[in-house]
């Protein structure tokens, strides 16, 4: 299969049209044609819904856009690393990061990189734990920041120096701002939003010994920004890290701990059995000397 035509099938896909993608691919329509009918025959499936004018993906094509994205992008960086400059690092480093207070920690590191390394390009990707280990499970990302804990069987980790704190995201204005911590029996009585990632909410119910069947949760999430409109409304109250809170700098809002504390750390993870691209490679040995 030629990278040529997997070009010419993402402009297609990004395009919805035939006549739009052989515009900007600088050949003639029924060429385009033709190479997107010839890649259906090889893949023995069909990638569009022919809709009048309209190009619209089927589900297998939207399966091979995003392949083919990968494809052309893991061939783009091995390009760079083959012409890599004697003595200077180049390539491209795929870092995703959940949303907590261990992003100033990794932004920092990454900072720090660049300066040491200016030619090293970074593609950062921000998104809860299910969406990052999507990411490396399918070689989109290299390397991630999550939350413990982590499928040890599945990937290598590196601890990072850096813990969060587990409790309630409530308005300041709220008289329950001025407790103290919040115990599960207070829990009980809270209309609340819970996080998505089940393997979390196992990990907080057994440190605070939790009724799950009890809680009065209405909205689970995986990322902050639409549960903190939430929590503004004065409505609800949000289960989660101080990091949250301390990442918006919103007055209206603030965090009170749970009791019995309850705390998680992170861990950088990537793949096992899987080899890492030397920028990637040199980047993790830098966080580790950091984290030592």
């Amino acid at each position: 299969m030629d990278t040529r035509v997997l070009k010419y099938f993402l402009t297609v896909a990004q395009t919805n049209n035939i006549t739009k993608a052989a515009k900007q691919l600088h050949i003639t329509q029924p060429t385009l044609s033709r190479q997107i009918m010839d890649l259906e025959k090889e893949l023995n499936i069909t990638l569009f819904d022919r809709n009048q004018r309209r190009m619209q993906l089927t589900k297998s094509g939207v399966l091979f856009q995003r392949r083919a994205t990968t494809i052309l992008q893991l061939l783009n960086e091995a390009k760079t690393e083959l012409h890599q400059k004697k003595n200077e690092l180049t390539g491209t480093v795929n870092l995703g990061c959940v949303v907590s207070n261990v992003s100033s920690f990794l932004m920092h590191l990454v900072d720090q990189f660049q300066q040491a390394h200016p030619d090293v390009f970074f593609n950062l990707f921000d998104g809860d734990g299910d969406f990052l280990r999507r990411q490396i499970d399918e070689a989109e990302t290299e390397l991630a920041c999550l939350i413990e804990p982590v499928e040890a069987a599945k990937y290598n980790y590196l601890v990072l120096p850096t813990r969060e704190q587990w409790g309630i995201i409530l308005r300041t204005d709220d008289p329950l701002a001025q407790k103290k911590c919040f115990t599960k029996e207070d829990l009980y009585k809270l209309p609340l939003l819970i996080p998505h990632r089940n393997i979390v909410r196992d990990e907080v119910s057994e440190v605070l010994k939790l009724d799950m069947h009890k809680l009065n949760a209405k909205v689970s999430n995986n990322l902050p920004s639409n549960a903190m409109a939430l929590i503004r409304s004065g409505h609800y109250y949000g289960l989660a890290i101080k990091g949250i809170v301390n990442l918006y700098h919103d007055s209206s809002i603030t965090f009170v701990p749970f009791s019995p504390i309850s705390t998680t750390g992170h861990v950088l993870v990537w793949k096992k059995n899987r080899a890492l691209s030397p920028a990637a490679e040199v980047f993790l040995q830098f966080v580790a000397a950091h984290c030592n």
